[in-house]
């Protein structure tokens, strides 16, 4: 049997255990658009051991995420493992961690919340379950039943 492999990375980031289906959601999330001229591997439904059955991974080349994009992947990706590599070498491994609030990734869906209706204001959500990853407007409370299609890009 013939086995595919990805090639290793140089430098950059690994984001593994992201839900399956989601690593084009995380590729938007960070803004990958394929015209960028590091390497950007994806692997989608690929096995894994644990209890989730089956996983995305997204490698990217010559890129260390910032505080910002983690916290984006933390909330519709709360169980990725993010893997920083330097000349090949896992210099940095740690999971994401769901945010208790987030200020400007996430749209309120209430055309009435004040948020919504300030164009200058910042949308602000509170995470009031982290298991499944659930939001409510910090100025509304209404609840935001769509994360990652509400997510700021």
């Amino acid at each position: 049997m013939k086995e595919l492999k990805v090639t290793p990375i140089k430098n950059g980031t690994v984001i593994d255990h992201i839900n399956k289906g989601m690593a084009l959601k995380v590729l938007q999330i960070l803004k990958i658009t394929g015209k960028e001229e590091s390497t950007i591997s994806v692997a989608m439904n690929v096995a894994t051991k644990t209890s989730i059955g089956k996983k995305d991974i997204v490698k990217i080349e010559d890129r260390e995420l910032e505080p910002h994009e983690l916290d984006k992947i933390g909330l519709i990706a709360p169980d990725a493992t993010i893997n920083i590599i330097r000349d090949y070498v896992v210099v940095n491994k740690h999971k994401v961690a769901t945010p208790d609030k987030v200020e400007g990734v996430v749209r309120c869906s209430n055309p009435n919340c004040v948020a919504s209706m300030e164009r200058r204001m910042q949308h602000s959500s509170i995470v009031f379950s982290k298991k499944p990853v659930r939001l409510k407007c910090f100025y509304c409370e209404r609840e935001i039943e769509d994360i990652s299609g509400s997510i700021i890009l």
